[in-house]
């Protein structure tokens, strides 16, 4: 279950920084929203997934609420699931 948020918590980190600095300039500048709205959806998909193994990992690892917090907290920010992959799951 570790591997699988580890991966996930990568492709994660790769969509959102696929949509803030690819997606959102060219709907922005080019005036195409085209890549927003089909990256936007997978990385929508991708954050779900990713809170939704945090929490299932929190219970199943006996996580603490501070760890636990700093994981979720972390998928906002981008390059934050790459912290949290090198950090906490470095070991997996």
């Amino acid at each position: 279950m570790l591997k699988i948020f580890k991966i996930t918590a990568i492709i994660e980190g790769i969509s959102a920084l696929l949509l803030f600095f690819f997606a959102m300039p060219m709907k922005y500048i080019y005036n195409d929203p085209f890549y927003v709205k089909h990256i936007g959806m997978v990385h929508g998909i991708l954050f779900t997934l990713y809170i939704v193994l945090a929490t299932i990992l929190k219970f199943k690892e006996k996580w603490d609420f501070k760890k636990y917090f700093i994981i979720c907290i972390a998928s906002i920010p981008p390059f934050g699931t790459f912290y949290i992959e090198r950090k906490y799951l470095k070991n997996v």
